[in-house]
C-alpha cells in the first residue's frame, strides 16, 4: 500500500508540470539574478551579433496546470540564466485550443554582448 501511495504521489507531482525539452550547443558563464534577460516575441528581431547557444520546447504533459505563456517564459528565464543566455527568443507560439489547454512554445537562447535593456522586447506579466 505504501508503494502504491508513493507511486501515485510521484505521478501527480511530475505530471502537473510542463514537458520541457532543451538542447544547448554551448553555454556561457551563468548569469546572476541581477543580470537582465530580454524576451523577444515572435515578431521581435534578434540583435546583430547575438550568439545562439541553445533552444527549448515547452509542451503540455497531459495533466499540466502551470502552462500559460508567462509561466513558460519564467521557466525559460531560469534556464537561460543557468546557461548564460541573456536573450530568450520565442520562435513558435501555439495558443490553447481543443487539444491542449496550454500554450506550446519553442524558444532559442542567445548571448548578446550589448545592453539587453535597450532592445524592444516582450514585458513579462506577473500572474
Amino acid at each position: 500500500m505504501k508503494k502504491l501511495s508513493l507511486l501515485v504521489f510521484v505521478f501527480l507531482a511530475f505530471s502537473c508540470s510542463p514537458k520541457i525539452t532543451s538542447n544547448f550547443e554551448s553555454s556561457e558563464k551563468p548569469l546572476t539574478i541581477e543580470d537582465p534577460v530580454a524576451f523577444l516575441d515572435v515578431h521581435h528581431a534578434i540583435p546583430e551579433g547575438a550568439k545562439k547557444i541553445g533552444n527549448a520546447r515547452y509542451q503540455d504533459s497531459g495533466f499540466t496546470t502551470d502552462c500559460d505563456f508567462n509561466s513558460h517564459l519564467t521557466k525559460a528565464r531560469k534556464l537561460a540564466r543557468e546557461k548564460g543566455a541573456n536573450l530568450v527568443k520565442v520562435t513558435e507560439k501555439r495558443t490553447p485550443d481543443i487539444w491542449s489547454l496550454c500554450y506550446r512554445i519553442k524558444v532559442d537562447f542567445y548571448y548578446y554582448d550589448g545592453d539587453v535593456t535597450t532592445i524592444p522586447q516582450y514585458k513579462l506579466q506577473l500572474n
